[in-house]
């Protein structure tokens, strides 16, 4: 896994969190000052992972991932 589970207080992500988390943080340009752009990157990945047909998206889905991130 790409990410440190050490600094993740040893919690594991599911594989779409992890896609998302990731969308985030390894593509920030600047991560000192998160901006728009980061933003939108990991919306994009967030409907890459929870997209269950075109345009379908589950908002419980949205909501457990949701609950998933913030409990890192």
């Amino acid at each position: 896994m790409w990410y440190n589970e050490k600094q993740l207080g040893g919690k594991r992500m599911t594989e779409a969190s992890q896609k998302v988390w990731k969308a985030f943080w390894e593509n920030t340009k600047y991560p000192e000052n998160i901006d728009p752009w980061n933003v939108a990157n990991a919306l994009r990945e967030v409907i890459n992972q929870l997209q269950q047909s075109p345009g379908v998206i589950s908002c419980a889905d949205v909501l457990e991932l949701c609950d998933e991130l913030e409990k890192l």
